[in-house]
Parts: C-alpha cells; structure tokens; sequence
C-alpha cells in the first residue's frame, strides 16, 4: 500500500485541470487528446455482417482514396460499377473543382460528383450525356466571394514564400487551392502559416492529401452530403445513416468520419492519423484505390 504513488484527482473549474495529491497539474484539453489518439481504427474485417447487409450507398473522396498516383486504377474503377450493378448509390464528394470534375461525373457509374467541398454537384443526365452544375450558394454569392478568394489568393503567395495555387486552380470557382503534395512540396509549417492566414481572413479551411484548399461559407463535405441525397431523392441522410458508408483517407475527410456511423479509411490515412481529431471506424489493409476495392468486396452483395 503506498497512497503516495497514487494519484487522487480533484477537478479545478476554475483552472480546466485536474489536480493531483502529488501537486501534479493534468490539462483537460490533453486528456481529451490523448483519449481521441488512443481510439483505434479497427481493421475492415471486423465491421459485422448484419451492418453491412443494410447498406445502400457509398460516399467517397477521390484523391488517394479512389485514385492512385493521381488516376482511378481498373480494381477502384471496377469496383464502383459492382455497386452500381447490385443497386447501391455512388456518390464521390471532393476538394477538386468543377472543371476538373465534369469529366468523371459522365464517365463514372456515379450517382452524382459533390466537388469543391460540398458547394457544387454534377448531375449527369444519360439521355442527352450532359452534366447539370447546380450549387449551394446564390450567383451573386459566389461572385463576390470569388472576386475576394483573388485577393486572398495573391496575400498568401506574397506573404509564405514557397507557395504555389494548385494546378487545377484554373476550374474552381467557389474555393481557391493550394498545392502542398501533388507537384509541389509544403512543410507543416508552411502548410500551417496558410491555414492561418486563410481563417484569419474569415475562411473556412482544410487540407486534403495533395491541397490546402479554402472558401467562404459554412458547408462542408458532410453539408454536402445531406444537400445532395435531399437534391437525388428527398431522402434525409441523417435520418438513414445505418444505410450508408463513408470512405476515406485525410484530415479534410474527418467531418464525414464523425457523423457517419460506418466509416473507413484507406490504408494511406496512417499518414494523417495523428492530426485527426475524428478517426474512421475501420482501416482497410491497402492502399488507395485498392483500398476502396476492398471496401465494396466485403459489402453484403459480395457476402
């Protein structure tokens, strides 16, 4: 019995901290933290039958989680028309702009593309082969708020040396983007200094894999998501999400992993596991779109 090794805790309000009898102060900012990293993903194999018999559809992000090396390969490709083929939707929701988009939402056995982080879906429509742009935000909206991403944009490049927009920045027209893995090589520093100047001008910004990107307003890809099945069916994606899966593999994908309750990251997310605060349920074994193969393998149709 040594009562002096052991620590009795004593919340201070005042102070957010707990108190030990030994005088040693815990943060509780930490403790939450510790608790968040010490939540382990659990390998896809574990996710019961029972809840996977009850999906209906997919969400997914594209970069690194579909694409590989920056191109969708033939087993990701495959696997999003075994779902279409067994009835499920398919939606793919990204940080990439719209001109960059259009592309794969008619050659994709896709639902709808949600681009640009929730503010913008393509519709395609089969008969005619044409791609329907409909958005979140009013014309006049976007265009004042596009003339002041250019703004933003030049401060940015002027005041963090070694920044560069994305290479697709030419196609987006309600986020601006800035290249920190794709071509180009930002540190975490930098790549910090970036998010702050963006929030300190009032806009809401993320990192995916390969961007920084940011914009004006309060939707996200979770937003999105809700938007566009409301657009698609009438349905309320809150009020089904037993039926759904997310998949995914950054830190901008963590909004989805919170409020979905079957979510999965590809392999690769072990790169960003310590920056996220919200975790996927479960990890597949590989990578990329190899990894999102995986996912739809293991969906009840394939059980």
């Amino acid at each position: 019995n040594q009562p002096q090794l052991q620590a009795i805790l004593i919340l201070s309000l005042k102070r957010n901290t707990l108190r030990s009898n030994v005088g040693e102060g815990i943060d509780l900012e930490k403790i939450q933290t510790m608790k968040v990293a010490n939540h382990k993903m659990k390998p896809l194999s574990s996710w019961p039958q029972t809840a996977r018999h009850k999906i209906l559809g997919v969400f997914t992000d594209i970069d690194d989680t579909l694409t590989t090396e920056g191109a969708i390969t033939p087993d990701a490709l495959q696997a999003l028309h075994n779902l279409k083929a067994a009835g499920l939707m398919v939606i793919p929701i990204t940080g990439r702009p719209v001109g960059w988009s259009i592309p794969f939402a008619s050659a994709w056995p896709v639902d709808a593309i949600v681009a640009e982080n929730g503010a913008v879906a393509l519709l395609h429509n089969k008969s005619t082969n044409q791609v329907t742009q409909i958005y979140q935000q009013d014309l006049p909206t976007r265009t004042h708020n596009f003339q002041e991403m250019q703004r933003i944009s030049k401060r940015v490049l002027q005041e963090i040396p070694g920044t560069i927009m994305a290479q697709d920045s030419l196609g987006r027209e309600t986020d601006i983007a800035f290249d920190h893995s794709e071509f180009h090589h930002l540190s975490q520093e930098q790549i910090q200094q970036v998010l702050k100047l963006l929030q300190e001008e009032g806009m809401t910004a993320t990192v995916s894999s390969i961007h920084i990107n940011a914009w004006f307003g309060d939707h996200n890809k979770w937003h999105g998501a809700q938007w566009v099945l409301k657009k698609l069916t009438g349905r309320d994606l809150k009020q089904e999400l037993d039926q759904w899966v997310y998949v995914g593999d950054s830190t901008n994908d963590q909004v989805m992993f919170e409020h979905f309750t079957h979510s999965v990251g590809v392999a690769n997310i072990k790169r960003f596991e310590k920056e996220l605060k919200h975790l996927p349920k479960y990890i597949t074994q590989q990578e990329r779109g190899a990894g999102f193969a995986e996912v739809v393998r293991l969906l009840s149709f394939y059980a």
